[in-house]
């Protein structure tokens, strides 16, 4: 099947300008295509992978993507999908996230010797131009009634938009032609809040270089959990590509914790498993739920994808041994990951019976407490049960002398850190 087909397989298109248009142009030639982010922030979360995936299906088929990273609009900020003004950063912590966001594009999408894929910043174009040739050469194209009447304006006109960030489509607008003259750019890709944008650059475009500019938009659809929900969002906030943001472990948990209704749906978004992979994983689904097939290959695929696999299989080491109680066989770094959400505490190095300590470090509520459930089995150190209240806890219990992991019954843990 062609990239289009595809797509649509993979049920990954929302809106075309020109349908028809760009699959006549697809089928013609290997065309350069462009999907932008603000640095308004220093990592991309999973729900911002979502248009990139597309970008680099397209470079899989045989296109030559161009990824925008947008130092000048980052300043600016893009009211969509907002109700109120964004608290503009300094230019200086736009330059730290354009460096950081740079970085983890490579990451994710170059390979060594690739030639196909461009990454360019918009700051490099945008701040050459001084007011009077912004208003000139570019204001003097848009017109007020159909900026006005935009989704991404029309749903601020209520509680109010600055002229700033009304401004915005144009600088995005300005984007567009700027790659379409410079880097044969002929198709954007973007999120479904991205259509306004899209269309504004398009209408730019041929007023500048003429009705024949051929020049195509196309978005993805908004993402949902089959509850309703937002997708790419937890209880403990975004799940963000950068491991110090969002530990690997907890990357990998995310994606195996898929609800059966969506599952299949991220297979085909966010996966480069071809159709007849994942419609064995949608039968497996139907027949073994339980079995979490699909969960797990998708966990794999996306952390393998994000991470690479020495982290992926850190993080299968990690979900193992917490299945199995081997806490022992956890390094510090895996410890940390694994237990990062879990309750914790600080207790000294100094040796002390068990009881005591468990009352000191606040596990258990009295000491009588402490000897019932030590004396019925209740209570494990790093995997192991305690048997003897006449135990003493020593930095020799912990692990690389940092952590040691508390079981109280049989799902509550406890990470104990010393100090």
């Amino acid at each position: 099947m062609n990239i289009l087909d595809e797509l649509e397989w993979r049920e990954a298109i929302n809106q075309q300008t020109d349908a028809e248009g760009l699959s006549k142009l697809l089928e013609e030639k290997s065309v350069s295509l462009y999907c932008g982010v603000d640095p308004t922030g220093d990592s991309m979360h999973v729900g911002h992978l979502i248009p990139f995936i597309m970008l680099k299906r397209f470079q899989l088929a045989g296109h030559r993507p161009v990824i925008l990273i947008g130092g000048a609009t980052g300043t600016i900020g893009d009211p969509s999908g907002r109700q109120s003004e964004r608290t503009l950063q300094t230019l200086e912590q736009v330059q730290e996230n354009v460096a950081k966001l740079t970085a983890q594009m490579k990451k994710l999408f170059m390979t060594e010797g690739d030639n196909q894929l461009r990454l360019v910043n918009n700051y490099d174009w945008i701040h050459k131009i001084n007011v009077i040739e912004f208003l000139r050469d570019y204001g003097k194209n848009f017109s007020i009634n159909t900026m006005l009447a935009k989704d991404i304006v029309a749903n601020r006109l209520e509680t109010g938009i600055s002229f700033t960030e009304f401004s915005y489509q144009i600088l995005q607008s300005l984007d567009y032609h700027h790659l379409f003259c410079e880097e044969d750019v002929q198709l954007q890709l973007g999120g479904s809040d991205q259509w306004g944008n899209i269309t504004s650059g398009l209408d730019l475009i041929r007023r500048k270089e003429g009705s024949e500019a051929k020049a195509f938009g196309l978005t993805i659809p908004l993402m949902l959990k089959a509850d309703g929900t937002k997708f790419g969002k937890t209880a403990g906030g975004a799940v963000w590509l950068d491991p110090e943001k969002t530990t690997p472990y907890e990357f990998y948990q995310f994606w195996t914790n898929t609800d059966d209704r969506d599952v299949i749906k991220y297979l085909k978004y966010f996966t480069f498993l071809d159709k007849a992979a994942i419609e064995a994983l949608e039968e497996q689904v139907r027949t073994e739920p339980h079995k979490r097939a699909a969960q797990i290959a998708l966990a794999e695929e996306m952390t393998r994808f994000v991470h690479g696999e020495e982290m992926l299989s850190q993080a299968k080491r990690i979900t193992a041994a917490l299945f199995s109680g081997d806490i022992k066989s956890l390094t510090a770094d895996e410890i940390e990951q694994g237990f990062k959400e879990m309750p914790a505490y600080e207790a000294s190095k100094e040796s002390k019976n068990i009881i005591d300590w468990l009352v000191d470090i606040g596990i258990e509520p009295s000491k009588r407490q402490a000897r019932e459930d030590i004396k019925s089995g209740a209570i494990s150190l790093n995997g192991e049960r305690v048997q003897e209240q006449e135990l003493d806890v020593t930095a020799d219990h912990a692990i690389e002398g940092k952590f040691i992991i508390v079981r109280k019954g049989k799902k509550s843990y406890s990470l104990v850190r010393l100090v």
